[in-house]
């Protein structure tokens, strides 16, 4: 019997387009969520031209669990990101890095009949995500993708209190990561192109703050720890290296087609480490949620009605660069 789903797609012009998706009644341990609300990613504008359904910072509740589901129950509030599933066998799955499988199912690859842009979504339990009691699906969406960029490379690479953190860029990553760094005790310093954000940054946690257009050379206070490139566009690299302390850590979060091109030479030196990340295991999922429900951290959104112009309007708001911070998409 099954359900049919309205569903959200790119095409090939490049315009949304609604449509129609049959899910069949859920088995093992599938899970069936109705979707309220859905983060709108830079990512997303990635697809708008592939036959798929698009969006993948989701969040529901349950309406109807498989035979083998075995802590989720219907009503609960969960949220899903851009992985999906693993095989379930090997290390990385076993680690809790699915992402990292080799049979990985994840975002714009797989299951491309169903996305958070829909009424519906079938998944597997275990990328699914109890969504805190005191958290509001509106801010708890942007967090399903941007707030475990942001997190997982600070908790992985044993950033410390005591250390200094770099933020480049007060976007729709960035500003999560101002206050996640800095809810961890850390002192933050944010770089911005112009003088234009220097307030909000420096309220959402910054305790410096650098503009840089036009800048040569930047003179900091202290050499920089960890360094969080939320920037689409890839930085100076030359600038950036001379204020990193020595066996400093850089973390390019954005997705970027171009070379990754930097002087060899300071890179050495210094015992400099550029750091990939995508996300991280499941487990961190949970605590990244836990820590901003207990912090208060709140991304800064704008809500769109789930509809083609509603989601239209705010493809065009981040292609645009007018997206301030993060879009939601809330279902009629």
């Amino acid at each position: 019997m099954g359900i049919d789903i309205t569903v959200f797609k790119g095409s090939s012009t490049g315009k949304i387009v609604k449509g129609v998706s049959h899910k069949e009644d859920v088995t093992r341990d599938d899970v069936l969520v109705k979707v309220t609300h859905s983060g709108v990613c830079g990512t997303d504008c990635h697809y708008t031209r592939a036959d798929m359904v698009l969006g993948h910072e989701g969040v529901g509740i349950v309406q109807a669990v498989g035979p083998d589901v075995s802590v989720l129950k219907v009503g609960d509030r969960v949220g899903w990101g851009y992985n999906h599933s693993g095989c379930g066998h090997c290390l990385q799955c076993r680690t809790g890095w699915i992402g990292n499988c080799a049979e990985a199912h994840r975002f714009g690859e797989t299951e491309l009949d169903q996305g958070s842009f829909g009424s519906h979504a079938v998944w597997k339990e275990e990328s699914l995500f109890q969504i805190p009691e005191s958290m509001a699906s509106a801010d708890a969406a942007p967090l399903m993708c941007a707030g475990i960029t942001v997190f997982a490379p600070l908790i992985l690479n044993n950033v410390k209190p005591l250390d200094c953190v770099g933020v480049i860029g007060i976007g729709g990553l960035g500003h999560l990561a101002i206050q996640m760094a800095a809810k961890m005790g850390c002192e933050v310093v944010a770089f911005s192109g112009t003088e234009a954000k220097r307030d909000e940054a420096m309220a959402l946690g910054a305790t410096h703050f650098y503009a840089t257009k036009g800048v040569k050379e930047l003179k900091v206070h202290r050499q920089i720890d960890h360094l969080l490139v939320t920037t689409s566009a890839h930085p100076d690299w030359e600038m950036y290296l001379k204020v990193m302390a020595h066996h400093g850590s850089i973390y390019p979060l954005t997705v970027s087609t171009e070379p990754l091109l930097i002087p060899y030479f300071p890179f050495l030196l210094n015992n400099i480490s550029f750091v990939g990340t995508t996300g991280g295991p499941l487990y961190l999922y949970r605590q990244m949620l836990d820590f901003a429900a207990f912090h208060k951290i709140k991304p800064i959104i704008q809500e769109f009605p789930m509809s083609v112009s509603g989601i239209t309007d705010a493809l065009n708001k981040l292609e645009t660069g007018e997206m301030r911070y993060r879009g939601v998409l809330r279902a009629n």
